[in-house]
């Protein structure tokens, strides 16, 4: 074990520009450093790697839930164990799904089979300034995410007056005393402040690392998973489902978006009409289509989206793609099951 790795976790709410921030980091880090990303998604399919602007970069990609809760714990331990052991990076950025508790991220670096591995060094939240009244009213997540952060991006402050401004930052104090908080549109921030320079990476006086087995690890998670701990368990009760779409022109399917239930939190997802590649976004009830082009092969993701929203929303959905019947229901997926449940399983 050559050194520590310096683990920087950006949480905030669904469709804050957390992927955003992370390209611009991607583009700014010292190709003399190591970078590694661990990208946690909700839904049962992943679709923010593909967002990432780089072809070269180690990235390990979780889906199916929030990696601080039970549903995929045993999933982010075992891959933090492969980081610490093999990969060895000297900068590992999380990005957490948007509806994560990050609560316990602390304890989790510092489970003894990392031998010491971790260091948190930043906590950031980002938080858009147009949809985050809303979101922290309605979800838990929002608030656990605030508490536990030690640095703060208001992003998107172009859509947001002073007063939305003034109300954001009121909420944020009422949980730091002297919280650092930057404000800022597209995440454009001073990326020095996150990024540590090779100078001053910390070097450590650890023996080298023993080798942990399968068996050790093992039984490490079933002592971390057998404490009972509040943290674990998902603060909303939210679903995700995935819809392929049929149709052949884009314009069918902005003929859907009005329908949409506006209980909706968070969709996307690319659609393909010919050659030409649009990437949907809805965040909070604000949606866009837009053209997007890729470097990465997206054949596997094309005409397939993602949803997410309480129980209700998702079922309206499913009675709406009856009105569409262009729109698919594929599966919907509950993080608390371990199984995904297939359209052919429900009834009606």
């Amino acid at each position: 074990m050559s050194g520590k790795t310096h683990v920087i976790l950006i949480t905030g709410f669904l469709g804050s520009g957390k992927t955003t921030f992370l390209n611009r980091i991607i583009k700014k880090f010292p190709p003399n450093q190591k970078l590694m990303i661990l990208m946690n998604e909700f839904g049962e399919i992943g679709l923010d790697g593909t967002l990432l602007e780089s072809d070269d970069l180690d990235i390990l990609e979780i889906s199916k839930g929030s990696i601080f809760c039970v549903c995929v714990k045993t999933d982010f331990i075992r891959g933090l164990n492969e980081i610490a052991q093999k990969i060895q990076p000297d900068v590992l950025i999380v990005e957490s799904t948007g509806v994560a508790n990050p609560s316990d991220l602390k304890k989790d670096l510092t489970l003894s089979i990392f031998q010491g591995r971790f260091d948190l060094t930043h906590q950031i939240c980002m938080i858009d300034a147009d949809s985050f009244e809303d979101a922290y009213q309605s979800f838990v997540s929002v608030e656990k995410q605030i508490a536990s952060s030690t640095f703060f991006i208001i992003n998107k402050v172009d859509l947001a007056g002073p007063d939305t401004l003034a109300r954001i930052k009121k909420i944020i104090h009422g949980h730091h005393t002297t919280p650092e908080i930057l404000e800022t549109t597209f995440a454009e921030v001073p990326l020095e402040r996150f990024i540590p320079a090779a100078s001053n990476r910390s070097n450590s006086d650890l023996n080298p690392a023993k080798v942990i087995d399968d068996q050790q690890l093992d039984q490490a998670i079933e002592s971390m998973l057998a404490t009972s701990d509040p943290n674990t368990t998902p603060p909303d009760r939210l679903l995700s489902a995935v819809f392929s779409w049929a149709g052949s022109h884009i314009n069918d399917f902005r003929n859907i978006l009005p329908d949409l239930p506006k209980g909706l939190i968070r969709a996307k997802g690319f659609l393909q009409e010919k050659e030409t590649v649009y990437l949907f976004n809805l965040v909070m009830g604000q949606r866009n289509l837009e053209i997007y082009t890729s470097k990465k092969d997206l054949r596997a993701l094309l005409n397939r989206l993602v949803f997410i929203g309480p129980p209700e929303v998702i079922e309206s959905l499913h009675v709406l793609s009856r009105k569409y019947p262009d729109l698919i229901q594929d599966s919907v997926f509950d993080p608390m099951e371990k199984q995904p449940v297939q359209a052919a399983d429900r009834q009606g």
